[in-house]
Protein backbone atom coordinates (compact mmCIF):
# COMPACT_ATOMS: atom_id res chain seq x y z
CA UNK A 1 0.00 0.00 0.00
CA UNK A 2 1.34 3.42 -0.90
CA UNK A 3 2.57 5.39 2.12
CA UNK A 4 0.29 8.31 1.29
CA UNK A 5 -2.79 6.05 1.31
CA UNK A 6 -1.58 4.35 4.48
CA UNK A 7 -1.26 7.71 6.22
CA UNK A 8 -4.74 8.79 5.08
CA UNK A 9 -6.21 5.52 6.29
CA UNK A 10 -4.61 5.98 9.70
CA UNK A 11 -6.06 9.48 10.07
CA UNK A 12 -9.54 8.82 8.70
CA UNK A 13 -10.09 5.42 10.30
CA UNK A 14 -9.12 6.90 13.67
CA UNK A 15 -11.55 9.80 13.19
CA UNK A 16 -14.36 7.35 12.37
CA UNK A 17 -14.07 5.47 15.67
CA UNK A 18 -16.31 7.98 17.46
CA UNK A 19 -19.34 6.87 15.43
CA UNK A 20 -20.85 3.82 17.15
CA UNK A 21 -23.83 3.34 14.81
CA UNK A 22 -22.25 0.71 12.58
CA UNK A 23 -24.40 -2.35 13.23
CA UNK A 24 -24.79 -4.49 10.12
CA UNK A 25 -28.03 -6.16 11.13
CA UNK A 26 -31.01 -6.46 8.84
CA UNK A 27 -29.49 -6.83 5.37
CA UNK A 28 -30.17 -9.83 3.14
CA UNK A 29 -28.29 -8.74 0.01
CA UNK A 30 -27.07 -11.89 -1.77
CA UNK A 31 -24.16 -12.51 -4.11
CA UNK A 32 -25.40 -13.19 -7.61
CA UNK A 33 -23.72 -13.61 -11.00
CA UNK A 34 -20.28 -14.24 -9.49
CA UNK A 35 -19.88 -10.79 -7.92
CA UNK A 36 -17.72 -9.94 -4.92
CA UNK A 37 -18.76 -10.27 -1.29
CA UNK A 38 -21.99 -11.26 0.38
CA UNK A 39 -23.78 -9.39 3.16
CA UNK A 40 -24.91 -12.74 4.58
CA UNK A 41 -21.43 -14.20 4.84
CA UNK A 42 -19.32 -14.79 7.95
CA UNK A 43 -15.77 -13.71 8.73
CA UNK A 44 -13.61 -11.55 10.95
CA UNK A 45 -15.79 -9.89 13.58
CA UNK A 46 -16.09 -6.23 14.38
CA UNK A 47 -19.84 -5.80 14.71
CA UNK A 48 -22.80 -8.09 15.37
CA UNK A 49 -25.95 -8.78 13.39
CA UNK A 50 -29.37 -9.34 14.96
CA UNK A 51 -28.95 -13.12 14.70
CA UNK A 52 -25.58 -13.02 16.48
CA UNK A 53 -23.22 -13.28 13.50
CA UNK A 54 -19.98 -11.31 13.58
CA UNK A 55 -19.29 -9.04 10.60
CA UNK A 56 -16.13 -7.08 9.87
CA UNK A 57 -16.40 -3.65 8.31
CA UNK A 58 -13.94 -1.15 6.92
CA UNK A 59 -14.97 1.87 8.99
CA UNK A 60 -13.61 5.11 7.59
CA UNK A 61 -14.34 8.74 6.80
CA UNK A 62 -14.15 10.09 3.27
CA UNK A 63 -12.58 13.19 4.83
CA UNK A 64 -12.15 14.81 8.23
CA UNK A 65 -12.33 18.30 6.75
CA UNK A 66 -15.56 19.92 7.96
CA UNK A 67 -17.29 23.27 7.57
CA UNK A 68 -19.01 22.88 10.96
CA UNK A 69 -17.53 23.64 14.37
CA UNK A 70 -19.40 21.26 16.71
CA UNK A 71 -17.76 21.45 20.15
CA UNK A 72 -18.00 17.68 20.78
CA UNK A 73 -16.53 16.58 17.42
CA UNK A 74 -12.87 15.80 16.85
CA UNK A 75 -13.20 16.85 13.18
CA UNK A 76 -14.63 20.33 13.90
CA UNK A 77 -13.10 23.06 11.79
CA UNK A 78 -11.39 24.86 14.70
CA UNK A 79 -9.60 21.75 15.93
CA UNK A 80 -5.88 21.67 15.21
CA UNK A 81 -5.53 18.15 13.81
CA UNK A 82 -4.04 16.48 10.78
CA UNK A 83 -6.49 16.66 7.87
CA UNK A 84 -6.88 14.19 5.04
CA UNK A 85 -9.30 13.23 2.29
CA UNK A 86 -9.70 10.15 0.12
CA UNK A 87 -10.63 10.30 -3.52
CA UNK A 88 -13.61 8.25 -4.71
CA UNK A 89 -11.28 5.79 -6.40
CA UNK A 90 -9.13 5.35 -3.30
CA UNK A 91 -12.06 4.31 -1.10
CA UNK A 92 -13.28 1.87 -3.73
CA UNK A 93 -9.82 0.39 -4.14
CA UNK A 94 -9.30 0.08 -0.38
CA UNK A 95 -12.64 -1.67 0.07
CA UNK A 96 -12.03 -4.19 -2.69
CA UNK A 97 -8.43 -4.88 -1.67
CA UNK A 98 -9.38 -5.34 1.98
CA UNK A 99 -12.21 -7.65 0.97
CA UNK A 100 -9.99 -9.77 -1.27
CA UNK A 101 -7.60 -10.25 1.66
CA UNK A 102 -10.53 -11.34 3.86
CA UNK A 103 -10.00 -8.43 6.23
CA UNK A 104 -13.58 -7.18 5.85
CA UNK A 105 -17.05 -8.13 4.68
CA UNK A 106 -18.44 -4.64 4.27
CA UNK A 107 -17.99 -0.89 4.42
CA UNK A 108 -19.08 1.75 6.93
CA UNK A 109 -18.58 5.10 5.19
CA UNK A 110 -19.08 8.52 6.75
CA UNK A 111 -17.57 11.94 6.17
CA UNK A 112 -16.98 15.40 7.45
CA UNK A 113 -18.81 18.00 5.38
CA UNK A 114 -16.57 19.91 3.03
CA UNK A 115 -17.76 22.73 0.74
CA UNK A 116 -21.46 21.85 1.21
CA UNK A 117 -23.82 18.95 1.86
CA UNK A 118 -24.49 18.02 -1.78
CA UNK A 119 -20.81 18.18 -2.73
CA UNK A 120 -20.00 15.67 0.03
CA UNK A 121 -23.04 13.44 -0.49
CA UNK A 122 -22.43 13.24 -4.23
CA UNK A 123 -18.98 11.74 -3.60
CA UNK A 124 -20.33 9.25 -1.10
CA UNK A 125 -22.93 8.15 -3.65
CA UNK A 126 -20.28 7.80 -6.35
CA UNK A 127 -18.31 5.47 -4.10
CA UNK A 128 -21.18 3.10 -3.31
CA UNK A 129 -22.43 3.18 -6.90
CA UNK A 130 -19.00 2.33 -8.22
CA UNK A 131 -18.68 -0.55 -5.75
CA UNK A 132 -22.05 -2.00 -6.72
CA UNK A 133 -22.10 -1.46 -10.48
CA UNK A 134 -18.46 -1.57 -11.54
CA UNK A 135 -16.85 -3.80 -8.92
CA UNK A 136 -20.03 -5.87 -8.45
CA UNK A 137 -19.52 -5.76 -4.70
CA UNK A 138 -22.38 -7.43 -2.79
CA UNK A 139 -21.05 -6.99 0.73
CA UNK A 140 -22.76 -4.90 3.37
CA UNK A 141 -22.60 -1.10 2.98
CA UNK A 142 -23.62 1.34 5.71
CA UNK A 143 -23.66 4.92 4.46
CA UNK A 144 -24.00 8.04 6.59
CA UNK A 145 -26.53 10.58 5.36
CA UNK A 146 -25.24 14.14 5.07
CA UNK A 147 -27.66 16.67 6.66
CA UNK A 148 -28.96 19.08 4.04
CA UNK A 149 -28.27 16.86 1.02
CA UNK A 150 -30.82 16.89 -1.80
CA UNK A 151 -33.56 14.28 -2.03
CA UNK A 152 -32.27 13.18 -5.44
CA UNK A 153 -28.91 12.21 -3.94
CA UNK A 154 -30.54 10.55 -0.94
CA UNK A 155 -32.74 8.43 -3.18
CA UNK A 156 -29.79 7.39 -5.34
CA UNK A 157 -27.77 6.51 -2.23
CA UNK A 158 -30.61 4.30 -0.98
CA UNK A 159 -30.43 2.22 -4.15
CA UNK A 160 -26.91 1.04 -3.29
CA UNK A 161 -26.61 1.17 0.52
CA UNK A 162 -27.90 -1.53 2.85
CA UNK A 163 -28.33 0.83 5.77
CA UNK A 164 -28.29 4.60 6.04
CA UNK A 165 -27.97 6.64 9.21
CA UNK A 166 -27.77 10.25 10.28
CA UNK A 167 -26.62 11.38 13.71
CA UNK A 168 -29.07 13.27 15.90
CA UNK A 169 -26.04 14.23 18.05
CA UNK A 170 -27.63 15.79 21.16
CA UNK A 171 -30.86 14.48 22.77
CA UNK A 172 -32.55 17.89 22.74
CA UNK A 173 -32.64 20.86 20.40
CA UNK A 174 -31.56 23.11 23.29
CA UNK A 175 -28.45 21.02 23.94
CA UNK A 176 -27.62 20.92 20.23
CA UNK A 177 -27.81 24.72 19.97
CA UNK A 178 -25.28 25.06 22.79
CA UNK A 179 -22.66 22.74 21.30
CA UNK A 180 -23.48 22.87 17.58
CA UNK A 181 -25.36 26.12 16.87
CA UNK A 182 -25.04 25.59 13.09
CA UNK A 183 -27.10 22.38 13.24
CA UNK A 184 -30.71 21.57 14.09
CA UNK A 185 -32.84 18.49 14.65
CA UNK A 186 -35.02 19.52 11.71
CA UNK A 187 -32.07 18.90 9.38
CA UNK A 188 -32.00 15.34 10.69
CA UNK A 189 -35.75 14.76 10.55
CA UNK A 190 -36.11 15.77 6.89
CA UNK A 191 -33.80 13.08 5.39
CA UNK A 192 -35.05 10.48 7.88
CA UNK A 193 -38.61 11.22 6.82
CA UNK A 194 -37.79 11.19 3.12
CA UNK A 195 -35.93 7.87 3.26
CA UNK A 196 -38.65 6.29 5.41
CA UNK A 197 -41.28 7.42 2.92
CA UNK A 198 -39.21 6.01 0.05
CA UNK A 199 -38.76 2.68 1.86
CA UNK A 200 -42.54 2.44 2.21
CA UNK A 201 -43.05 3.31 -1.47
CA UNK A 202 -40.60 0.64 -2.64
CA UNK A 203 -42.23 -1.89 -0.32
CA UNK A 204 -45.68 -1.08 -1.72
CA UNK A 205 -44.38 -1.40 -5.29
CA UNK A 206 -42.88 -4.79 -4.47
CA UNK A 207 -46.36 -6.08 -3.66
CA UNK A 208 -47.48 -5.19 -7.20
CA UNK A 209 -44.34 -5.56 -9.29
CA UNK A 210 -42.17 -8.69 -9.26
CA UNK A 211 -38.75 -7.08 -9.77
CA UNK A 212 -38.30 -4.01 -7.60
CA UNK A 213 -34.76 -2.90 -6.64
CA UNK A 214 -33.72 -2.97 -2.99
CA UNK A 215 -33.93 0.35 -1.18
CA UNK A 216 -32.08 0.62 2.16
CA UNK A 217 -33.05 -2.99 3.06
CA UNK A 218 -31.49 -2.77 6.54
CA UNK A 219 -33.33 0.46 7.36
CA UNK A 220 -32.11 3.57 9.16
CA UNK A 221 -30.44 4.33 12.48
CA UNK A 222 -29.23 7.34 14.43
CA UNK A 223 -26.80 8.17 17.23
CA UNK A 224 -27.16 10.28 20.36
CA UNK A 225 -24.19 11.59 22.35
CA UNK A 226 -24.83 11.33 26.08
CA UNK A 227 -23.08 13.18 28.86
CA UNK A 228 -22.03 16.24 26.86
CA UNK A 229 -25.17 18.16 27.90
CA UNK A 230 -27.14 18.05 31.18
CA UNK A 231 -30.10 16.19 29.63
CA UNK A 232 -31.81 13.64 31.86
CA UNK A 233 -32.22 9.99 30.92
CA UNK A 234 -35.93 10.73 30.61
CA UNK A 235 -35.27 13.35 27.91
CA UNK A 236 -32.88 11.01 26.09
CA UNK A 237 -35.26 8.05 26.03
CA UNK A 238 -38.32 10.11 25.18
CA UNK A 239 -36.40 11.51 22.19
CA UNK A 240 -35.35 8.02 21.13
CA UNK A 241 -38.91 6.74 21.51
CA UNK A 242 -40.26 9.55 19.31
CA UNK A 243 -37.74 8.79 16.56
CA UNK A 244 -38.52 5.07 16.70
CA UNK A 245 -42.21 5.80 16.26
CA UNK A 246 -41.99 8.60 13.70
CA UNK A 247 -39.28 7.17 11.45
CA UNK A 248 -39.39 3.39 12.10
CA UNK A 249 -35.69 3.36 13.00
CA UNK A 250 -33.92 0.03 13.34
CA UNK A 251 -31.66 1.29 16.10
CA UNK A 252 -30.84 4.31 18.21
CA UNK A 253 -27.23 4.23 19.41
CA UNK A 254 -26.09 5.89 22.62
CA UNK A 255 -22.50 7.12 22.65
CA UNK A 256 -20.93 8.18 25.93
CA UNK A 257 -19.26 11.57 25.49
CA UNK A 258 -15.47 11.34 25.18
CA UNK A 259 -13.60 14.54 26.20
CA UNK A 260 -11.68 15.82 23.17
CA UNK A 261 -11.23 19.53 23.91
CA UNK A 262 -11.10 22.16 26.64
CA UNK A 263 -14.17 23.98 25.38
CA UNK A 264 -15.91 25.64 28.34
CA UNK A 265 -19.31 24.49 27.06
CA UNK A 266 -18.37 20.86 27.62
CA UNK A 267 -18.44 19.02 30.97
CA UNK A 268 -15.35 17.77 32.78
CA UNK A 269 -15.91 14.04 33.25
CA UNK A 270 -12.40 12.64 33.35
CA UNK A 271 -10.78 10.55 30.64
CA UNK A 272 -13.42 7.79 30.46
CA UNK A 273 -16.89 8.06 28.85
CA UNK A 274 -19.94 7.31 31.06
CA UNK A 275 -20.10 3.60 30.19
CA UNK A 276 -22.44 2.51 32.99
CA UNK A 277 -25.01 5.13 32.01
CA UNK A 278 -24.60 4.22 28.34
CA UNK A 279 -25.26 0.57 29.18
CA UNK A 280 -28.36 1.41 31.23
CA UNK A 281 -29.76 3.44 28.32
CA UNK A 282 -29.28 0.50 25.97
CA UNK A 283 -31.11 -1.71 28.48
CA UNK A 284 -34.01 0.78 28.67
CA UNK A 285 -34.05 0.88 24.86
CA UNK A 286 -34.29 -2.92 24.82
CA UNK A 287 -37.25 -2.82 27.21
CA UNK A 288 -39.12 -0.46 24.88
CA UNK A 289 -38.39 -2.43 21.71
CA UNK A 290 -38.63 -6.05 22.84
CA UNK A 291 -40.27 -6.23 26.27
CA UNK A 292 -43.45 -4.23 25.77
CA UNK A 293 -42.59 -1.39 28.15
CA UNK A 294 -43.85 2.12 27.53
CA UNK A 295 -41.17 4.77 27.94
CA UNK A 296 -43.33 6.47 30.58
CA UNK A 297 -43.16 3.35 32.73
CA UNK A 298 -39.38 3.37 32.72
CA UNK A 299 -38.66 7.11 32.98
CA UNK A 300 -41.01 9.90 34.06
CA UNK A 301 -41.08 13.05 36.18
CA UNK A 302 -40.90 11.02 39.38
CA UNK A 303 -37.95 8.99 38.06
CA UNK A 304 -36.10 11.13 35.48
CA UNK A 305 -32.84 9.13 35.61
CA UNK A 306 -32.01 5.43 35.48
CA UNK A 307 -30.66 3.66 38.55
CA UNK A 308 -26.95 2.99 37.93
CA UNK A 309 -26.91 0.20 40.53
CA UNK A 310 -29.46 -2.07 38.88
CA UNK A 311 -30.87 -2.58 35.39
CA UNK A 312 -34.07 -0.70 34.39
CA UNK A 313 -36.29 -3.78 34.46
CA UNK A 314 -35.32 -4.62 38.04
CA UNK A 315 -35.66 -0.96 39.00
CA UNK A 316 -39.21 -0.90 37.59
CA UNK A 317 -40.14 -4.12 39.37
CA UNK A 318 -38.91 -2.82 42.72
CA UNK A 319 -41.13 0.23 42.29
CA UNK A 320 -44.15 -1.94 41.44
CA UNK A 321 -44.06 -4.80 43.93
CA UNK A 322 -47.86 -4.78 43.96
CA UNK A 323 -47.74 -6.53 40.57
CA UNK A 324 -45.70 -9.43 41.94
CA UNK A 325 -45.23 -12.31 42.51
CA UNK A 326 -46.07 -13.56 39.02
CA UNK A 327 -47.21 -17.17 38.84
CA UNK A 328 -45.23 -18.68 35.95
CA UNK A 329 -47.78 -21.48 35.66
CA UNK A 330 -50.74 -19.19 34.98
CA UNK A 331 -49.59 -15.64 34.09
CA UNK A 332 -49.76 -14.38 30.53
CA UNK A 333 -46.63 -13.99 28.39
CA UNK A 334 -46.59 -10.18 28.71
CA UNK A 335 -46.39 -10.33 32.52
CA UNK A 336 -43.80 -13.11 32.58
CA UNK A 337 -41.66 -10.97 30.28
CA UNK A 338 -41.67 -8.23 32.93
CA UNK A 339 -40.06 -10.41 35.57
CA UNK A 340 -36.42 -9.44 36.25
CA UNK A 341 -34.13 -12.26 35.16
CA UNK A 342 -36.47 -13.61 32.47
CA UNK A 343 -35.70 -12.74 28.85
CA UNK A 344 -37.73 -13.05 25.67
CA UNK A 345 -36.53 -16.56 24.81
CA UNK A 346 -37.01 -17.84 28.35
CA UNK A 347 -40.51 -16.34 28.59
CA UNK A 348 -41.50 -18.14 25.38
CA UNK A 349 -40.06 -21.42 26.71
CA UNK A 350 -42.02 -21.04 29.94
CA UNK A 351 -45.31 -20.54 28.09
CA UNK A 352 -44.61 -23.60 25.93
CA UNK A 353 -43.30 -25.83 28.73
CA UNK A 354 -46.24 -25.31 31.11
CA UNK A 355 -48.58 -26.86 28.54
CA UNK A 356 -47.12 -30.23 29.55
CA UNK A 357 -47.37 -29.78 33.33
CA UNK A 358 -46.64 -27.49 36.25
CA UNK A 359 -43.26 -25.82 36.35
CA UNK A 360 -40.98 -26.21 39.34
CA UNK A 361 -37.66 -24.67 40.37
CA UNK A 362 -35.56 -27.24 38.50
CA UNK A 363 -37.61 -26.71 35.32
CA UNK A 364 -37.04 -22.94 35.46
CA UNK A 365 -33.30 -23.38 35.95
CA UNK A 366 -33.13 -25.73 32.96
CA UNK A 367 -35.07 -23.23 30.85
CA UNK A 368 -32.24 -20.80 31.53
CA UNK A 369 -33.74 -17.92 33.48
CA UNK A 370 -31.58 -15.92 35.91
CA UNK A 371 -33.15 -17.73 38.83
CA UNK A 372 -31.35 -15.92 41.67
CA UNK A 373 -32.85 -12.65 40.43
CA UNK A 374 -36.23 -13.91 39.25
CA UNK A 375 -37.01 -15.95 42.41
CA UNK A 376 -37.93 -12.77 44.31
CA UNK A 377 -40.71 -11.97 41.80
CA UNK A 378 -42.25 -15.30 40.82
CA UNK A 379 -44.35 -18.13 42.18
CA UNK A 380 -43.77 -21.65 40.86
CA UNK A 381 -44.72 -25.21 41.75
CA UNK A 382 -42.47 -25.52 44.80
CA UNK A 383 -42.14 -21.86 45.86
CA UNK A 384 -40.84 -21.67 49.47
CA UNK A 385 -42.31 -18.27 50.38
CA UNK A 386 -44.39 -15.31 49.27
CA UNK A 387 -42.86 -12.09 47.93
CA UNK A 388 -44.72 -9.95 50.46
CA UNK A 389 -42.31 -11.10 53.17
CA UNK A 390 -39.64 -8.84 51.64
CA UNK A 391 -39.46 -5.11 51.07
CA UNK A 392 -38.06 -3.54 47.88
CA UNK A 393 -34.87 -2.32 49.57
CA UNK A 394 -34.18 -5.75 51.02
CA UNK A 395 -34.65 -7.47 47.66
CA UNK A 396 -32.38 -4.95 45.96
CA UNK A 397 -29.71 -5.51 48.59
CA UNK A 398 -29.81 -9.29 48.13
CA UNK A 399 -29.57 -9.04 44.33
CA UNK A 400 -26.73 -6.50 44.46
CA UNK A 401 -24.78 -8.66 46.93
CA UNK A 402 -25.18 -11.71 44.67
CA UNK A 403 -24.21 -9.66 41.60
CA UNK A 404 -21.13 -8.32 43.40
CA UNK A 405 -20.07 -11.85 44.30
CA UNK A 406 -20.54 -12.98 40.68
CA UNK A 407 -18.59 -9.97 39.40
CA UNK A 408 -15.65 -10.76 41.67
CA UNK A 409 -15.52 -14.23 40.13
CA UNK A 410 -15.86 -12.91 36.56
CA UNK A 411 -15.29 -9.12 36.03
CA UNK A 412 -16.30 -9.39 32.34
CA UNK A 413 -19.96 -9.80 33.37
CA UNK A 414 -20.16 -6.32 34.86
CA UNK A 415 -21.97 -4.71 31.92
CA UNK A 416 -24.17 -7.59 30.81
CA UNK A 417 -27.45 -6.52 29.21
CA UNK A 418 -29.81 -7.96 31.88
Amino acid sequence: MYERIREKLGILADAAKYDVSCSSSGSNRKNENKGLGDAEGTGICHTYTEDGRCVSLLKVLLTNHCIFDCAFCVSRRSNDIKRAAFSVEEVVELTINFYRRNYIEGLFLSSGIFKNADYTMERLVRIVKKLRTEERFNGYIHLKTIPGASEELLKEAGMYADRMSINLEMPTEAGLKILAPEKSHEEVKKPLGFIQKSITQFSDEKALIKHVPKFVPAGQSTQIVIGATPDTDKEIMHTANAFYKNFSLKRVYYSGYIPISNDSRLPVIGSQPPLIRENRLYQADWLMRFYGFNVQEILNDAHPNLDVDVDPKLSWALRHLEQFPVDVNTADYRMILRVPGIGVTSALKIVQARKFGRLYKDHLKKIGISFNKARHFIRYGDSPMQLKEYEAGHIKGIILAESHSKYQKNPHNQLSLF
